[in-house]
């Protein structure tokens, strides 16, 4: 049996609902049929698709998988590079949302968090 500090047990639960509620969520904006107004299509397919990767991450978090670390760390390092096409959309004049913006300094700084956590319960393991 691993055993998990606290930090990591509380990261691995952060890092599987945040992931469940952004499947759920991204579903409902793809699929649900409601009007997103200028949702911006690759950042919401990104964060949809992304919500998979989360709970996996959570479950190898939990689980103490050795890949769990560098799960995150792709995720935030991808998280981080689709905000800045975002950004880059933003300021060519394409048409956004304000909540994607706070979504994703939301999502950036999340699984930023998560990522160094995560590296640092796998050092002191």
């Amino acid at each position: 049996m691993t055993t998990r500090s606290r930090t990591l047990t509380i990261t691995a639960a952060v890092a599987t609902v945040f992931g469940l509620l952004t499947i759920v969520s991204g579903g409902r904006a793809l699929f649900g049929g409601v009007d997103m107004g200028a949702a911006v299509p690759f950042v919401l397919w990104f964060n949809f698709l992304a919500g998979f990767a989360y709970v996996l991450a959570g479950i190898g978090l939990w689980r103490g998988a050795g890949w769990a670390p560098m799960l995150s760390l792709g995720i935030a390092l991808a998280t981080v590079a689709v905000f800045t096409a975002f950004l880059w959309h933003v300021v060519s004049g394409g048409a956004w949302e304000a909540r994607t913006m706070g979504a994703m300094i939301l999502r950036s700084s999340i699984w930023i968090t998560i990522a160094a956590l995560a590296f640092r319960g796998r050092r002191t393991h």
